[in-house]
C-alpha cells in the first residue's frame, strides 16, 4: 500500500472522527503527516479540539508543520462566525498561492455538520479541494452503544438540538430511530419533548464519544435539567426492534 501524500497547492477537508485518535483513517493520517500546512478551529484561549483528536498524528511527522488556527467566537452569532471563516479562507489561500498544502482537521465528518463545509463554500471555486471522510460521532455513538440504528424497514432520521420544539417532536413521532446532535444547550428542552413524544424510555445519552472522559447513560430520567456539553447527543432507538 503507498503512502498517500498531500499534494502542493491543494486544501484537504480531514475528517479526525469522534474522539478516538485510532479512528483516523490511514488517508488522513498520511495527509496529516505529510501537509504543509495544518489548519483547526481553536477556542478563544487556543484550544483545538480536532488537534487533540489527531495527536498521534501530528507529532508523528518528520518535522513541524506551519500552523493556522481559526479563532471561532463563543456567541452564536452567524455574523461573527462567517467573519471567522472569512478569516480563516483569507488565510488558507495565502498559503495555497505559494504552493502549499493545506489541511483542515474536522472533528467527526468534514460535510456532517461539519466547520470544513463554510471553508469549502469560500474556497472550492478558486482552488483544488479534496476531502477525506470521518467517523461521525452518529457511528460513534451507534457502536459505543452496541446498538443498530436501523434495521430492515426502521426508518432514521438525525436533527439538531437548534431544531424546534414542534420539529424534534415530530420526528420523534414519525420516526423509528432519532439521533438528535448539538444536545448541549438544548438538553433540558429535548428531555422535555423526550418525555412529550412518549420516548423517554427509548433514549440514550453520549457525551465526548471516544475521549477519556466519555460519558453514556442508557437511562435519561436520571440525566440532570440541565445544559450539557457541546460534544453531546442524544440516540433514540425503539425499545422493540424489527429483526
Amino acid at each position: 500500500m503507498h503512502n498517500f501524500h498531500a499534494q502542493a497547492g491543494v486544501f484537504y477537508g480531514v475528517g479526525v472522527g469522534p474522539g478516538d485518535p485510532l479512528l483516523i483513517t490511514l488517508k488522513a493520517h498520511h495527509l496529516i503527516q505529510s501537509a504543509d500546512v495544518i489548519c483547526y478551529l481553536a477556542n478563544q484561549v487556543g484550544t483545538s479540539q480536532a488537534c487533540d483528536i489527531a495527536h498521534i498524528s501530528i507529532a508523528s511527522r518528520n518535522e513541524p508543520a506551519t500552523e493556522i488556527a481559526i479563532p471561532m467566537p463563543m456567541s452564536t452569532d452567524r455574523t461573527a462566525a462567517n467573519a471567522a471563516y472569512d478569516l480563516g479562507a483569507k488565510k488558507i489561500t495565502e498559503q495555497i498561492k505559494t504552493g502549499k498544502s493545506v489541511v483542515f482537521l474536522c472533528e467527526g465528518d468534514p460535510l456532517f455538520f461539519g466547520s470544513f463545509s463554510y471553508l469549502l463554500e469560500r474556497l472550492s471555486d478558486a482552488h483544488e479541494c479534496f476531502v477525506v471522510p470521518g467517523v461521525s460521532s452518529v457511528n460513534g455513538a451507534a457502536s459505543a452503544l452496541q446498538q443498530p440504528l436501523t434495521l430492515l424497514q426502521e426508518s432514521f432520521v438525525v436533527m439538531s438540538g437548534r431544531h424546534t420544539d414542534a420539529q424534534l417532536e415530530q420526528a420523534l413521532i414519525s420516526h423509528d430511530s432519532v439521533v438528535i446532535m448539538k444536545a448541549g444547550r438544548a438538553r433540558p428542552r429535548i428531555l422535555a419533548i423526550l418525555d412529550k413524544a412518549g420516548r423517554t424510555a427509548d433514549a440514550n445519552y453520549l457525551a465526548y464519544i471516544g475521549r477519556e472522559n466519555e460519558e453514556i447513560l442508557t437511562d435519561v430520567a436520571q440525566l440532570a435539567n440541565q445544559a450539557g456539553p457541546y460534544f453531546s447527543l442524544f440516540v433514540v432507538l425503539r425499545q422493540e426492534r424489527n429483526s
